[in-house]
């Protein structure tokens, strides 16, 4: 009886410790990524980005984006996971920018009549190459499904939702993407408020459904109050209409 107990015990802890080893790895809880927090807080001033002084910090930059290439993204929580491809998109729209410049006008030089760049495979996570696309639609759109991501992510152009003061970072990510949505809504240079017509970028056009089709909803929700208030007073009749897209380079 007693060894019989015994067996039983024993056979009860294999049983546990394989179930143990069956489950996946604990998820990665932060990642550190200070080297392009440096980087932006030094050379990207309100949107504007002094590629020319980040040109002489690329070796930084590289240290970076070899770090991201080590990572897999899997082994990461939530809001860690959604962080790690934000930054690896700017990261890499910087890189890619670098790789010719001074002699670029536009991110569109980098593509052809027959491929954008956004289409380029140059991206390494985890040793695979993928494309900026790939990160943006394949990702962060349909997995996250966080309509902000698209006043996180930068494309290095004028009419593009200036490039974040800072690296996103997990535990404030609600808190910087409110932030990143609030300034593009209330920036005039993109976004304005004439009589009954509401200019927003085309942005709001090529992703409408990730704003689940309401617009000026989206507006009232980020405008500062006195945008809000023009915007309620004249939702009854207002008109929403897409303005030109200026994709020369948002250098100094």
């Amino acid at each position: 009886m007693v060894k019989s107990s015994k067996s039983c015990l024993t056979t009860l802890l294999l049983l546990l410790m394989g179930a143990l080893l069956a489950l996946p790895a604990v998820a990665q809880e932060t990642l550190d990524h200070h080297l392009l927090d440096d980087l932006l807080r030094q050379y990207n001033h309100q949107g504007q980005v002094d590629y020319a002084g980040l040109k002489q910090e690329e070796t930084q930059l590289d240290a970076y984006l070899d770090a991201l290439a080590e990572i897999d993204p899997l082994s990461l929580a939530g809001d860690e996971q959604f962080v790690f491809y934000i930054n690896a998109y700017n990261a890499w729209t910087i890189k890619l920018i670098l790789t010719e410049y001074p002699g670029v006008e536009s991110i569109k030089d980098y593509g052809s009549l027959f491929k954008s760049p956004w289409k380029k495979k140059f991206v390494n996570i985890k040793g695979k190459m993928v494309t900026l696309d790939h990160i943006e639609h394949d990702i962060l759109r349909p997995q996250f499904r966080d309509p902000r991501v698209h006043f996180a992510i930068n494309c290095a152009a004028k009419s593009c939702p200036p490039l974040y003061r800072e690296a996103f970072v997990g535990k404030r990510l609600n808190t910087q993407l409110d932030d990143a949505a609030m300034r593009f809504v209330n920036d005039g240079r993109f976004n304005r408020l004439e009589g009954n017509t509401l200019y927003v970028s085309s942005i709001f056009k090529w992703f409408k459904e990730d704003f689940n089709g309401d617009i000026v909803g989206f507006f009232e929700e980020y405008a500062l109050p006195e945008l809000k208030e023009a915007i309620s007073a004249s939702r009854q009749h207002l008109k929403v209409k897409y303005l030109d897209y200026d994709w020369s380079l948002n250098g100094k």
